[in-house]
């Protein structure tokens, strides 16, 4: 009775199989996957065939789509012009092989979640930001990873461990910067690797024991010695770095002059095996349907026996029940159980956990991709997540920023890239991505602690923190939007009205003000990077104070952000006492410092460093120290368009407390509370006479066209 019930239900099962067979012909998880990649890619004309939801692609042949069987194995959409990114469900496309999007405008992040079983991963020529994805290593199949001629940018990460069938790698043409991490050294099968025109530093000692046979490390910034086993390389380009060129330095004689010859992956590895070459079910898209039609018959045929029978075995059951006892019922909880052990494809239940890349599931189970969110938040046991700020995942962040498009680039600060992002509920913020080396987990309480302690700041004069992200080695936050007008640019730019002397007087009232708020909290907040380029003007021309408490965070950023940083701090050296560098409560002594240059730049109109003034008048409060106690060269100083509209008492004053600020010795700088209070006391008085330029300042303030910012 026994096995007529095993064959009864086995021929139900078949039945079952054909009919869904019969309904379609493409695993429901690729077909979910290509889905979500073609909303993703904004549903594009070129993709004939492709829909949002429905169709077969293996049997309607969707544009760039192989199947073997009911399963995807081959992606190629080289050339077509494409936009958008890449979507969140490529990691269900288990039996993907090839993976071909070269040439495209796609842009975003790499996605975390790449198809688990890929050997064949092309995405070139493309506006790919941001860094590698950890879970790159995941991808133990890989042989072929092409990344070149993107926007990728900072450290590549160490995300090479598990790679032992990589042959051929090409990062070549982006924007990595920093030393090449210790997994490089793990790639033992690795014949071509070109990681040309990047930004990459230090040594390549990581290489020198790979089995290579072409190798291009041109135009990066590498130093330090050349692997003798480099001069084993048949194909070798080096040039356009910082080699040492000593020969008691160098273990071989390399020719530094030697011709650079581009070079670049376009094409598969000529010895790689065939995608597919265990499958004897390959050849054409054609004869794979005819195969599955014939299937189906088959299947149907056998299914209707099946159904007929397993009517006549329900009989059969019905009547051996009415002639036997109930079975115990700890019995039948025991078989229960033994039926709820999940079925693995390779019958192997020995080890008890899962591997590294998931099993296909069935249809009715969700899916269970890669660890695509691999988060890194560890909160410690000193403090809790920043309660005033939200946490959002980088799909989100992408999304509001149409995926880190250039068209929402607002500039390059000293800790990485501003963007501005629309959230679906149309609010508008801005979007920091702070480009940082690999944290260690003090590291990574670190960045927390900073992101509580600005989370705290809400002042109107303060620009504030609304959210971060920290996902998958990712640091992000997410600011109030402010447009984009800098005080820098209203005073130096020529293509704004000047600023008036009571909108000048107003906005350090409102800086100062940002700053005695910081400095009075428990503990105080120090910006440590105050500048007129750090100060955002609102629609009603009121300062908004940005970047507050983030400069702790620079020594964490990547090499070319330091590289960038260091050449900003070129013109921002005015601001700088003498005693930078100081941490802790004596750095809030810095701010007023910077404060005082900002005092003068409102007064004078000129930059606090300026190379293009003669010597003496290059750093500015050198210039105007000696100048601010006697009266006549104090009036000289005073912004061309601004004179006769500032009475002799008020530009007295003004001088005062600028000379405090600026005191060579910090211990004789004022408290903010003090500057405030000083500032206060010479605003020009609500209903006060009419001086020279309030005329003016009416028209400026009225007529927003006069200052708008440049198109």
């Amino acid at each position: 009775m026994a096995l007529l019930m095993r064959f009864l239900n086995l021929c139900l099962l078949v039945f079952v199989s054909a009919i869904l067979s019969s309904e379609a012909a493409t695993d429901p998880n690729d077909a979910l996957a290509l889905h979500d990649l073609y909303n993703a890619l904004k549903r594009p004309k070129q993709l004939k065939g492709w829909m949002a939801e429905g169709g077969d692609p293996c049997e309607q042949s969707w544009t760039g789509i192989e199947c073997s069987g009911s399963s995807v194995i081959h992606i190629k959409l080289h050339g077509l012009k494409l936009e958008g990114y890449l979507g969140g469900q490529l990691f269900n496309l288990h039996s993907l092989k090839h993976l071909d999007i070269s040439s495209n405008r796609i842009g975003g992040m790499i996605p975390d979640g790449l198809p688990p079983n890929v050997t064949y991963l092309n995405l070139s020529e493309n506006k790919f930001l941001l860094s590698i994805p950890q879970t790159l290593s995941f991808l133990r199949n890989l042989r072929h990873l092409n990344l070149s001629h993107n926007i990728l940018s900072g450290p590549i990460g160490s995300v090479f461990k598990g790679l032992d069938n990589l042959k051929e790698m090409d990062l070549s043409y982006n924007k990595f910067s920093g030393d090449l991490p210790s997994s490089f050294a793990s790639l033992t099968n690795l014949t071509k690797l070109y990681l040309q025109n990047n930004e990459l530093t230090g040594s390549v000692v990581y290489l020198a024991d790979l089995a290579l046979v072409e190798l291009n490390i041109q135009d990066n910034h590498f130093s330090g010695i050349i692997p003798q086993h480099f001069q084993t390389i048949p194909n070798l380009w080096i040039g356009g770095n910082n080699f040492s060129r000593v020969v008691s330095y160098s273990p071989w004689s390399f020719p530094f002059d030697k011709v650079p010859s581009e070079q670049n992956i376009s094409s598969p590895p000529i010895a790689e095996s065939s995608a597919i070459e265990k499958d004897p079910s390959r050849g054409t898209q054609q004869q794979h349907k005819r195969k599955r039609k014939s299937l189906g018959i088959i299947a149907l045929g056998v299914g209707g026996a099946a159904f007929i029978l397993t009517l006549l075995g329900l009989a059969i059951v019905v009547h051996i029940k009415r002639n036997h006892t109930t079975e115990p019922e700890s019995l039948n909880t025991s078989r229960r159980s033994m039926c709820s052990f999940p079925v693995s494809s390779n019958g192997d239940h020995s080890s008890g956990r899962y591997e590294d890349v998931p099993q296909n599931l069935s249809f009715n189970t969700p899916p269970v991709a890669l660890p695509r969110h691999t988060t890194t938040v560890r909160v410690s046991t000193k403090g809790k997540v920043p309660p005033n700020a939200k946490l959002y995942t980088v799909s989100e962040l992408q999304l509001a920023t149409n995926n880190f498009n250039e068209e929402n680039f607002l500039g390059e600060g000293t800790l990485g890239s501003v963007y501005k992002a629309k959230f679906p509920d149309s609010q508008i913020f801005v979007v920091k991505n702070l480009n940082l080396v690999s944290l260690s987990f003090h590291e990574e309480e670190q960045f927390l602690d900073v992101v509580r302690s600005i989370s705290r700041l809400q002042h109107p004069n303060i620009v504030c923190l609304t959210g971060y992200c920290v996902e998958n080695g990712h640091h992000l936050l997410v600011y109030e939007y402010v447009r984009d007008l800098t005080l820098d640019k209203a005073l130096h730019c020529k293509f704004f009205f000047p600023l008036t002397w009571d909108l000048r007087i107003q906005i350090a009232v409102g800086v100062a003000e940002a700053l005695n708020y910081m400095h009075s909290l428990s503990p105080p907040i120090a910006h440590c990077n105050l500048k007129a380029a750090n100060i955002l003007l609102d629609d009603e021309l009121k300062p908004q104070v940005a970047d507050s408490g983030l400069s702790i965070l620079r020594p964490l950023t990547s090499n070319s952000v330091k590289v960038k940083a260091a050449e900003m701090a070129i013109n921002d050296s005015g601001y700088i006492p003498q005693e930078h560098g100081q941490t802790g409560i004596e750095s809030i002594k810095t701010d007023v410092y910077a404060f005082g240059v900002l005092l003068l730049e409102l007064l004078t109109g000129r930059r606090p460093f300026d190379s293009s003034r003669a010597t003496e008048e290059q750093c500015l409060v050198k210039w105007a120290s000696h100048r601010l106690h006697d009266y006549g060269s104090l009036e000289d100083m005073v912004d061309p368009i601004l004179r006769r509209s500032i009475s002799a008492m008020t530009l007295s004053r003004y001088a005062d407390i600028i000379s405090l600020c600026v005191q060579p010795e910090k211990e004789f700088r004022p408290q903010m509370s003090e500057i405030v209070e000083a500032l206060i006391r010479i605003l020009p008085k609500p209903g006060a006479d009419v001086v020279e330029g309030d005329a003016f300042e009416r028209s400026f303030r009225s007529t927003k066209t006069r200052f708008s910012e440049l198109s």
